[in-house]
């Protein structure tokens, strides 16, 4: 099944919502970094939601989450930009990918221990302009109950998120979420209503696992509230890294520093924290970048 999100609203009910299928996009993030299962579902939850508050985006707008928490995991981000075609790139990465503690007190992987406490930030960059930064206390740690907090709180959004991801023996099974928000100006009766279709929702991941689609998904949370379906948006894993940037990353480490790398490495090599790629400059490489400085 490929991956998709799809929008839509309710404008009489004041409600929007967004709901996606992230699952490719999740496995392919768990192989590149070599994920542990907890670290996957962290990983997993926080490139699903930003997927999902990523359909809002407009030309060259990016938007990205951090979640710096005292945990084991050590921080997770994950990075939305748009491409071509309707189609959403998504990436995201685990400072430390392979930690996995004992489940929880249910059964469940334990990802709020994992995350530990901390904050949620999330910065949206526009074309022109500073980009705008929110940044919110997480509430648990387990990602989903963390964005409805940021959507309330930071921009005055009452929202019900519901995020999940599922791993079996081969790695990530299913995966996915929804997001449904109170629209401007809707009264008390639209937060109640969303709330008690939210609630009545089955996990995310049960209704994956049993051939749900994206709109399958959106109409869960939607319950009896009639939706209109505006867009189909397509999802799949990308980076925005090349040689170039590493280069201008070098660059800034100054012409008496490359030179002695060039010296006394063969080759460099530079990889990069989202998709892993890894880039080798050799000596001569090194010592062009400096070059370029005593010409600057």
């Amino acid at each position: 099944m490929a991956d998709e999100i799809v929008v839509a609203s309710a404008p009489e009910a004041g409600v929007a919502i967004v709901a996606g299928i992230t699952t490719q996009l999740v496995r392919e993030a768990q192989q590149r970094h070599e994920l542990s299962p907890t670290a996957s579902a962290a990983v997993g939850r926080l490139m699903t939601g930003a997927a999902l508050l990523g359909t809002s985006l407009k030309g060259r707008e990016r938007l990205s989450i951090q979640v710096a928490g005292d945990g084991p995991l050590g921080g997770i981000v994950a990075d939305v930009m748009l491409l071509p075609e309707d189609t959403i790139g998504v990436r995201g990465y685990a400072k430390h990918p392979r930690v996995n503690p004992p489940l929880n007190d249910v059964g469940k992987l334990a990802v709020g221990l994992a995350v530990g406490a901390g904050k949620m930030q999330v910065t949206r960059s526009y074309e022109v302009g500073q980009p705008y930064v929110g940044v919110v206390p997480l509430e648990t740690g387990e990602i989903a109950e963390d964005l409805a907090a940021y959507l309330a709180n930071s921009q005055q959004i009452p929202s019900a998120v519901a995020l999940g991801v599922l791993i079996g023996t081969d790695g990530v099974t299913a995966a996915g979420g929804a997001i449904g928000q109170v629209l401007p100006g809707a009264d008390d009766r639209a937060v109640a209503e969303l709330e008690r279709c939210a609630n009545a929702m089955p996990p995310v991941t049960q209704q994956i696992s049993a051939g749900a689609r994206a709109h399958d998904l959106l109409d869960a949370m939607a319950g009896d509230i009639p939706l209109r379906h505006h867009r189909r948006v397509n999802l799949i894993f990308a980076c925005r890294c090349t040689r170039e940037k590493v280069e201008t990353a070098l660059l800034g480490l100054g012409r008496d520093e490359l030179l002695k790398i060039a010296s006394e490495q063969p080759e460099t090599e530079a990889r990069c924290e989202f998709c892993r790629k890894t880039y080798v400059l050799s000596a001569s490489d090194v010592s062009g970048l400096a070059q370029r400085l005593e010409k600057l």
